[in-house]
Parts: structure tokens; C-alpha cells; sequence
């Protein structure tokens, strides 16, 4: 019995869908390994990132527990505008945007500098011991990089404190005065995540070609120059897109940090969407209010995204696509 190809589908067009079949099971085959490496990350994405994506239809119905997530009653878009009714919303959004936007430009040029400067390093053994402690904060919980916080500030008997009193000045409580603790986050982002961060850097100055300082040397540059006109041009594309992943995560603060950090005295300034949505969600069990408030907050994240991508690519030509 002769089988025919329905009327719809070209003979040409099958024939190329199947040539690229095959190329891709030939590719899948050579690469196997690879692929097999690269499965638990895929599972990672699947059941913690795509999945949960799920239960965000909460954030459109009054959830409850024993009714579960299909039995719940739709209410459209009633607990977006009761945020957006709230006095909390734009508190909460001008103290997530200042961390953000502080966080950006005081956090970001530091992995950069400390990059530049490490690789004009000769000495390799004090080299590698720099680079070594730089990375170790990257590699502690946030746990422990906040008690160490406290600890160092602490009114009686933190070093910081220590040592305003030995030059005469009076112990400032750091953690409960509103007015540094902007200063505080941000200060503990640069030393938790600038060795780290450098790392990306370092990987885009050691591709560029030796040749081009060596060129320049014999041209009678400076290290200076050198630095100005090959290292950081060099550097810009992987520059820019970190600018724009930084950038779109400007309203995507951590709870952890702010909320051991923060405190009843200072909640005016270090109160953020997350530590709302941990407050209305578990604490307070309202779950699909808190899931809005987590929605919109995505919501804004993307949309800085698409904005920062799309200035950049008009702006020099390069972005995320």
C-alpha cells in the first residue's frame, strides 16, 4: 500500500525538516557527553524555575490551602490593586529602587578596577594570596556574612566602633539608625561579591591577544595607556553585558540579607518587595496577596531588562540578543 505525504506538506519542505532531524540526532550523538553533563542543570531549571511558575495563577484567585490551588476562587486582578491601593507600595518600591540603583553604581565598577589592577600584578605569589581572599566572602551564606556584619558594628564591642572610640569619636549604632543602612548594603555587596565577580573579567583580559601590549610597548606606552586603550575596550562587550543583567535586577533584592540585617527602627529605609512578600506570605499566610506582590516585582525586573538591552544595542550595537 503506497503511504502519500498530506496535501498540505511540500515534499521539499519534508525533506528539509528531516535533513535537519538528523543533523541535530548527529550533533546529540557526537556531544553526548556534554549533553550528559549539562542534564542536571537542565533538571535544576525544570523543577525549581519552570515549575514553580505554576502556582502563580494564586496571584489571580483567593487561595486557600484546603481548597488547593484549582479550587480556589478567581478574583482577577483584586490583590494588584490592593497593593497598588496600599500606603506600603510606594514606599516599598523607592526603598527596592535606591538599594538597586545604589547597589549598581557603586557595586559594579568595583569587580572591574579590582580586575584591571590584579592583572597588572607581577608577583604572582602575592597574586594568587589577593585572589584568594578576595573570593572566600563569595563562598560564606549569607548567615554568616551578615553576623559578621553585626559583629564588626556592633555598639560595644564591634571593631569599627573600637576604633572610632581610639581616635576620640563617639560609638555610632550603625544598625539601627536609618541613615546608614543603605551605606551598610551596599558596602557588604562590594566586599561579598567583587573578588568573585572579577573572575569574568580576569577571563576577558586573558583573552586578549599579547600582541597588542607588545605592540604598544614598543610604540613607548605606558602601563596606562595600555590599560585605556586595550584592556578596557577589550573588556566592553563582557562590560555591557553585565551592566545589562545587573540593571535588569535593580528591583530583584534579596530578602536574606535585608531582613537579618534590618530592624523595626530602620524598616522606613531597608523594608523591599521581597521582605513584604516573606512578611504577607508566610508570616501572615496571605498567599495569594503575597504572590501578586512577587509578580509584580518580576514584572518590573523584566521590564528593566528589555529597556537596559535595548538602549545598549542602540547605543553600541551590543546586548543579550
Amino acid at each position: 500500500m503506497q503511504t502519500t505525504q498530506p496535501e498540505n506538506v511540500r515534499p521539499e519542505t519534508a525533506g528539509i525538516a528531516g535533513t535537519r532531524l538528523a543533523s541535530v540526532l548527529r550533533h546529540m550523538k557526537r556531544d553526548r557527553q556534554l549533553l550528559i553533563l549539562f542534564l542536571p542543570c537542565i533538571v535544576f531549571f525544570i523543577l525549581f524555575r519552570y515549575g514553580p511558575l505554576y502556582g502563580l495563577i494564586i496571584a489571580f484567585k483567593d487561595y486557600s490551602v484546603y481548597e488547593g490551588i484549582l479550587g480556589s476562587e478567581w478574583v482577577g486582578l483584586k490583590h494588584f490593586r490592593a497593593f497598588f491601593e496600599s500606603p506600603d507600595f510606594w514606599l516599598l518600591f523607592k526603598n527596592t529602587f535606591l538599594l538597586g540603583i545604589y547597589t549598581l553604581i557603586w557595586a559594579f565598577p568595583f569587580p572591574i578596577a579590582f580586575a584591571v589592577l590584579l592583572n597588572e600584578v607581577r608577583h604572582i605569589g602575592f597574586k594568587k594570596t589577593v585572589q584568594t581572599f578576595s573570593y572566600l566572602p563569595a563562598f560564606l551564606s549569607v548567615v554568616i556574612v551578615s553576623s559578621m556584619i553585626i559583629d564588626f558594628l556592633s555598639p560595644t564591642h564591634g571593631l569599627v566602633n573600637q576604633v572610632l572610640q581610639a581616635l576620640g569619636f563617639k560609638s555610632i549604632y550603625f544598625l539601627t539608625s536609618p541613615e546608614w543602612f543603605r551605606t551598610i548594603y551596599v558596602s557588604s555587596e562590594i566586599w561579598q561579591h567583587m573578588g568573585y565577580e572579577a573572575i569574568i573579567y580576569l577571563a576577558a583580559i586573558a583573552s586578549i591577544d599579547p600582541s597588542l601590549y607588545e605592540a604598544t610597548r614598543v610604540d613607548g606606552a605606558t602601563r596606562f595607556q595600555m590599560i585605556r586603550y586595550i584592556t578596557l575596550p577589550s573588556m566592553m562587550p563582557t562590560i555591557v553585558i553585565m551592566f545589562i543583567l545587573k540593571t535588569g535586577s535593580i528591583f530583584r533584592i534579596g530578602y536574606e540579607k535585608v531582613l537579618l540585617l534590618y530592624n523595626p527602627l530602620t524598616y522606613e529605609v531597608g523594608d523591599v518587595f521581597s521582605t513584604y512578600v516573606y512578611r504577607k506570605g508566610l508570616l501572615e499566610t496571605n498567599y495569594s496577596y503575597a504572590a501578586a506582590v512577587g509578580l509584580f516585582e518580576a514584572a518590573i525586573a523584566l521590564v528593566m531588562l528589555l529597556i537596559s538591552n535595548t538602549v545598549s544595542r542602540r547605543a553600541g550595537g551590543k546586548g543579550l540578543w
